[in-house]
């Protein structure tokens, strides 16, 4: 079984590493959504896999390091594209939760899923 719980934040970023005159290389934000997937099996009292109060409770701390910040001055998103806050992400939830995935859009239509080194 897979469950998912999906956030959102708000945050600024640019991305230092791209061509020169990319527009992303200027400073500009996101309304992100990220969904953290999690796999397992149900346990047969519970009914469920995880409780999604313990996925939010586990996130909770991550969305208050991004909500309204500039993502180049956090710790290991220096180059903040979709990709590496996605493995950002997972890196910090990996001990806490059965993860499969962790998506992160950064617009209505563009985003990544990364699942864990393979």
């Amino acid at each position: 079984m897979e469950i998912f719980c999906e956030f959102t934040f708000e945050a600024a970023h640019r991305l230092p590493n791209v061509p020169e005159g990319h527009k992303c290389a200027r400073l500009h934000g996101h309304s992100y959504r990220v969904e953290v997937h999690v796999i397992g099996d149900v346990d047969p009292d519970m009914g469920w896999l995880v409780d999604f109060a313990e996925i939010k409770a586990a996130f909770k701390p991550i969305q208050g390091q991004l909500d309204h910040y500039y993502l180049n001055e956090v710790s290991g998103l220096e180059n903040p594209t979709s990709e590496v806050l996605a493995k950002w992400i997972w890196d910090r939830l990996i001990d806490q939760l059965p993860l499969s995935a962790i998506m992160v859009r950064e617009t209505c239509t563009s985003g990544c899923i990364y699942r864990g080194d393979r």
